[in-house]
């Protein structure tokens, strides 16, 4: 809701300014220039997208509309998940933990939470990590590094979609200009026309320019840079679920490696410790 009430306020902002102005309506509805400009932005969007991109494009825009910023409750129920794992861990080995990764949906140990359930990505992440230290023996470092890879890996595929579209946003203003310039060159042949009719059709021509700047600036860029900051967000629960790993591996205690996570979490989102303490004896009760 908070994107489409941004562009809503965006266009009421606009249209307020322009009738405080007595501007014309009947002057901004050019149809021709809204094909010139977005019809070209598209092609750039194309010419510039692999179909893979143009797929995760599309994914990430839907996503947008519905997301919502993590909240320290999302990083609760993750260490809440570690925490599962450990106490199985410590109970009844590692070997214990296969039937739970293989089947996460069914197990009981990650299916009632379901907020970390819907993180597709965190949830392969963590049980695919998992299966490689059942079945292997790795160094600390060799599982950091791997890690490391996987979610810059996942980091670079969203930030992709949000690389592309700033591009089109950065073209958009010059197509504004490629369609103000066709509407002068339009102009030019009516130079023997009245002046009334002179100045509606170079109205019209500057329209291309408000438009172009208008989507790059009012529309296209914003959403760029939301879902830059989706990725940054997802980067940042992840890289929490690595330290917790990286630390159980290396020996530390449970309730170590729980703390480094949560040390991890970003501080607006960060629980303190004594109520990090007290969520976590609860579920583990």
């Amino acid at each position: 809701m908070g994107v489409l009430a941004g562009f809503f306020i965006v266009v009421a902002s606009v249209v307020i300014g322009y009738v405080m102005e007595h501007g014309n309506f009947e002057v901004l509805w050019q149809p021709a220039e809204l094909v010139i400009i977005f019809g070209a932005a598209l092609g750039v969007f194309v010419v510039t997208s692999s179909q893979q991109v143009i797929k995760n494009v599309i994914h990430s825009v839907k996503a947008m509309l519905s997301s919502r910023q993590y909240t320290e409750n999302d990083y609760v129920e993750l260490l809440q998940v570690m925490n599962g794992i450990f106490t199985v861990v410590k109970k009844q080995g590692l070997v214990a933990l296969e039937p739970h990764l293989d089947n996460p949906q069914k197990s009981q140990l990650f299916s009632r939470f379901k907020n970390f359930m819907s993180k597709k990505h965190a949830l392969y992440l963590t049980t695919d990590t998992f299966r490689m230290i059942v079945s292997s023996k790795l160094a600390p470092y060799q599982l950091e590094g791997l890690m490391e890879s996987e979610i810059e890996s996942f980091h670079e595929e969203m930030m992709s979609s949000s690389k592309n579209l700033g591009n089109v946003a950065d073209s958009l203003p010059g197509l504004g200009i490629v369609a103000a310039v066709l509407g002068v060159v339009i102009t030019m042949q009516k130079i023997s026309e009245p002046p009334e009719v002179l100045g509606h059709s170079i109205g019209a021509a500057l329209v291309g320019t408000f438009l172009g700047i208008l989507g790059a600036y009012g529309f296209m860029g914003p959403v760029a840079k939301k879902l830059e900051w989706m990725a940054e967000q997802e980067k940042e629960y992840l890289d929490v679920i690595k330290t917790v790993i990286v630390a159980f591996v290396g020996g530390l205690q449970s309730q170590i490696c729980l703390e480094f996570g949560r040390l991890r979490i970003p501080e607006v989102c960060r629980p303190n410790f004594l109520k990090m303490e007290k969520l976590l004896k609860g579920s583990k009760d």
